[in-house]
């Protein structure tokens, strides 16, 4: 369920500046000392985790990067400027590899995350810094040391924002290959797709250069009894546990008999029975292969079918990745979906969650019996309750 981006970018950190030698003077008072000021810390090279980015595209045309060195030391006892941090925004999953060793060094898991990956030189040292009882006019001075440089890879290793979920010859990998450059195996039998596949989703239509895009997941179709293991079973819905959104993919015709609505239905119980939380997801159904509906009744079918979707409290997206009809419309419903989804768990709002006694043991108890109180877990408290409880679960908010 992993995609892989990556890039090679070369990094300097600034120079520290160097240090000034200067004496003080007055009118008709020529020896008043030393006053010569350190120069400023070079600027670091940052890494910073940002959940709204998708992609390394953002680095793809550019391949160096260059921290603002520090001034050199003023007058008066003044220190130069510190050089400016270069700060670079990366989207979370990416690995920073030493390109020439293949040396993994870090990685960028959390949103604002900072990692320095080259550290600005040392400011020098002014002549006001070597004044001694013995030494009163020192003409001595340092230079600020150089920057760190480094040759990167940046590896990308995300989780896809949407999962498209369907039975076998759905059309979901013809719908990834239209929507994305991804090139997944596409045949007319069932079970074409083996191992999930992943693409990119640009909204170029907004602007070519507005970096709007979002992961879309193609994994192995699934059949009725999937929870249990038939088909690829619980191979395919580990998969969709680790995606935002699930698109459900039917066909606007009866695939073997089956009517659109009984397969979504189906589809949705595979999901409920084999974890709540998966079904809980955020959920849209896409009503695909419309093209084969007779032009002349399309209009008619399709709405009625949609209707029918639409009574189950779910927005429903016909379309047609043969005749390309509705694509448009359907990447900016699952970004607008995607970023919406972003937004919210970003806002720092705590996740209400309902705590297991019996899982939380003691904690939990603790915890339970102050009523009317919200807690925000320790970062040892945090570890336990990701192991006992959830493995996502961030925070806790309870209200008596």
């Amino acid at each position: 369920m992993k995609f892989v981006d990556s890039t090679e970018v070369f990094i300097k950190a600034g120079d520290g500046g160097s240090g000034m030698v200067s004496f003080k003077t007055a009118r008709n008072m020529p020896k008043l000392g030393c006053d010569g000021g350190d120069g400023g810390h070079g600027g670091n090279v940052v890494l910073v985790g940002n959940r709204q980015l998708n992609t390394l595209s953002n680095l793809r045309y550019k391949r160096q990067y260059e921290a603002e060195d520090g001034q050199r030391g003023g007058t008066s006892n003044k220190t130069g400027a510190n050089g400016e941090d270069l700060v670079i925004p990366v989207p979370l999953g990416t690995q920073i590899i030493e390109a020439e060793s293949g040396r993994l060094i870090n990685e960028v898991l959390g949103h604002q995350q900072r990692i320095v990956v080259a550290k600005g030189g040392e400011r020098g040292l002014g002549n006001q810094r070597f004044l001694s009882s013995t030494h009163q006019a020192p003409v001595e001075f340092t230079e600020g040391t150089t920057g760190e440089s480094a040759h990167l890879r940046l590896e990308l290793k995300l989780i896809a924002d949407v999962g498209l979920a369907g039975f076998p010859n759905a059309g979901k990998s013809t719908l990834l290959s239209v929507m994305s450059s991804a090139k997944p195996k596409i045949a007319d039998y069932p079970f074409t797709t083996l191992v999930p596949n992943l693409g990119v989703v640009e909204l170029k239509d907004r602007s070519i250069f507005s970096g709007e895009a979002f992961v879309m997941a193609d994994v192995p179709g699934l059949i009725e009894g999937a929870a249990e293991g038939k088909g690829l079973g619980h191979a395919f819905l580990r998969h969709l546990e680790r995606t935002q959104l699930i698109a459900y993919l039917v066909t606007a015709v009866n695939d073997e008999g089956v009517a659109p609505v009984d397969a979504f239905k189906t589809l949705r119980d595979e999901l409920a029975r084999y974890s709540p939380e998966l079904a809980a997801k955020p959920v849209c159904v896409i009503l695909s292969k419309i093209d084969l509906i007779p032009a002349d009744e399309r209009k008619a079918v399709v709405k009625k079918l949609s209707a029918r979707l639409k009574k189950l409290g779910f927005d429903v997206l016909p379309i047609s990745s043969v005749e390309n009809n509705g694509i448009d419309e359907l990447k900016r419903y699952l970004y607008d979906r995607a970023q919406d989804y972003k937004n919210r768990t970003a806002t720092g709002t705590p996740t209400i969650w309902d705590l297991d006694k019996s899982a939380l043991g003691k904690i939990a108890r603790r915890w339970l019996a102050i009523p009317g109180v919200r807690l925000e877990l320790t970062e040892k408290e945090s570890q336990e309750v990701l192991e006992m409880q959830h493995p996502d679960i961030r925070k806790l908010t309870f209200n008596g």
